[in-house]
């Protein structure tokens, strides 16, 4: 079977941090993303990059991942003895169609399928892209994709609510037919893409928004009303916030698949006005002249 160094895919190291593997993923996922990106494998790369990141972000995964050994891209090899035995498990205890099968990934570690006869042969495991909204994936939703093949069909897929950006999700026996008689479909593996939101942007389970406020509200604290997926809400600015800082509204965000949802992090921006009225001029000039805060009094 060929390797594939998902390391590599995500240009980390291979004793890199969580942190650095999120990093990675968020720059290559947008990079590759198919409804932005201008690459001509936009698609395929994105894929890849999924595949990746769902493997390493899971501590259990990339520790089975890991103990394949170090092989170079597309080189074949074998998985040490009682690698299945030890890990296999661990790629199919998500219920319904959210499993990682890494076994089948890789193909070859199920024992029917070594040595079959023509005749019992399975077909060919097919990957998609289904393109969701953040509203379609906080409430789950039913797609229709076509499964390009010698023969393309199409498969309606329920996707779970709380699906995240690159997540991999599989459909048993929704792939290519058997080319034998009395062998079994492959499967359909069908990777999420989440379109660009005008507000959102998704972090796993949580949502990020670009709060813009003004000077005074920054400096004196204010309360303002807030879009959410779902409602508006109102949210305290404290006195003396800054720009970059975030507030977090717990359970704003997606639905995580054991229960909950995540956050809503509203990220401040402070926006000074483009064009001043005289009398806003007027103002500001008389702050100026008042205020003893110099914030680059470090600079000295």
């Amino acid at each position: 079977m060929k390797y594939k160094d998902y390391y590599q895919t995500l240009g980390v190291a291979r004793d890199a941090s969580d942190e650095a593997i999120k990093k990675a993923y968020r720059k290559l996922a947008r990079k590759f993303h198919p409804d932005v990106s201008k690459e001509k494998d936009a698609e395929e790369r994105f894929k890849l990059v999924a595949e990746a990141y769902e493997t390493l972000r899971d501590k259990d995964k990339r520790r089975a991942y890991d103990r394949l050994g170090r092989h170079r891209s597309g080189q074949d090899f074998r998985p040490p003895p009682d690698w299945e035995r030890q890990f296999g498990d661990i790629f199919g205890r998500n219920e319904g169609v959210a499993g990682f099968d890494l076994g089948d990934l890789f193909a070859g570690f199920a024992g029917g399928r070594r040595g079959a006869s023509p005749q019992a042969r399975r077909g060919r495991d097919v990957e998609v892209i289904a393109r969701l909204s953040l509203e379609d994936a906080a409430k789950g939703t039913e797609v229709t994709l076509t499964v390009p093949g010698g023969t393309s069909h199409t498969v309606h897929a329920r996707i779970p609510k709380g699906a995240t950006e690159g997540q991999k999700l599989r459909v048993a026996g929704k792939g290519l037919a058997s080319p034998g008689p009395t062998g079994t479909a492959g499967d359909l593996y069908i990777t999420v893409a989440l379109k660009p939101h005008a507000l959102f942007r998704a972090e796993r389970h949580d949502l990020l928004l670009e709060l813009p406020i003004t000077p005074p509200e920054a400096a004196l604290g204010a309360a303002v009303e807030i879009p959410t997926l779902d409602a508006k809400v109102k949210v305290r600015i404290p006195p003396g916030s800054q720009s970059g800082q975030r507030l977090r509204l717990a359970g704003r965000g997606l639905p995580k698949p054991g229960g909950g949802c995540g956050d809503l992090l509203a990220q401040l921006k402070i926006v000074t006005p483009a064009a001043l009225t005289e009398r806003e001029k007027t103002l500001y000039e008389q702050l100026a002249a008042a205020s003893e805060f110099n914030p680059r009094a470090h600079f000295a």
